[in-house]
């Protein structure tokens, strides 16, 4: 991947944050965005202001976001080989209790979000006769947890799953590669804005009898990033968890 140009969103925290610092250290070239200023100044900071990554402030949910990331990418770097939509809200409400703005905010940014960047990087990727698109999902997709009841998000998440699918079967003849991962429970900020205060405690629910950790999401992506022969699927990274539980 040295020299490649990935584009990765929600890159200021969490599993963004591990993904971009991956790519950056093994020398590709990394587009960096985020909603918060602050945030990916601190992180692009944390990084030592590496001169093989750049950013762009902007909210994932509208159309004109993805399409200055793939101006901002040719610009500067000449090509987009990689994306990485990792940009994503989540949080658990029951079911009878989601309201519209709810719907609203999860099928914006995390389904309009993967779509809107997916069709600004493809017709350079069609340019090119290559690329690949990685989708972050969730294996409770597949695996619905009682006492965590998740609907709204759930079925945003449930949609790039698909999106995932089709987008391999339209552009496979081109070379473009696109897969999911589906993370289990991963340490990062995002376990603390969901109320969980101790991550761990949700060890049990992975046959591995741990969490998983941010930088194994980042070692996943860039195993597809470098592949040449799988697309269309969902990768689950998550210690066993869709197989059974440890208790």
């Amino acid at each position: 991947m040295k020299n490649k140009t990935v584009i990765v969103t929600g890159a200021s925290s969490g599993i963004g944050k591990a993904i971009a610092k991956y790519f950056i250290d093994r020398e590709s070239n990394v587009v960096m965005t985020a909603s918060s200023k602050e945030n990916l100044e601190i992180t692009f900071n944390e990084f030592g202001a590496p001169k093989n990554a750049i950013c762009l402030v902007g909210d994932i949910s509208k159309k004109e976001t993805s399409q200055r990331l793939s101006e901002l990418a040719l610009d500067t770097f000449g090509t987009i080989d990689v994306l990485i939509n990792n940009a994503g809200v989540f949080s658990p409400k029951p079911f009878l209790e989601v309201e519209d703005k709810d719907l609203d905010l999860y099928w914006d940014v995390n389904l309009k979000g993967t779509f809107y960047a997916s069709q600004a990087v493809i017709p350079q990727m069609l340019k090119q006769k290559s690329g690949s698109i990685i989708n972050i999902g969730t294996v409770l997709v597949d695996h619905a947890i009682d006492g965590f009841p998740a609907t709204a998000p759930l079925t945003s998440k449930g949609a790039i799953h698909a999106l995932t699918r089709q987008l391999a079967a339209e552009f496979g003849k081109s070379n473009i590669k696109v897969n999911t991962i589906a993370p289990g429970i991963i340490r990062s900020p995002l376990q603390g804005k969901m109320g969980v205060e101790d991550a761990d405690s949700l060890a049990g629910l992975h046959l591995l009898n741990r969490i998983g950790e941010a930088h194994e999401i980042a070692e996943a992506a860039y195993y597809l990033a470098n592949s040449d022969f799988i697309t269309g699927e969902t990768i689950n990274v998550a210690g066993g968890h869709t197989i059974g539980h440890a208790i």
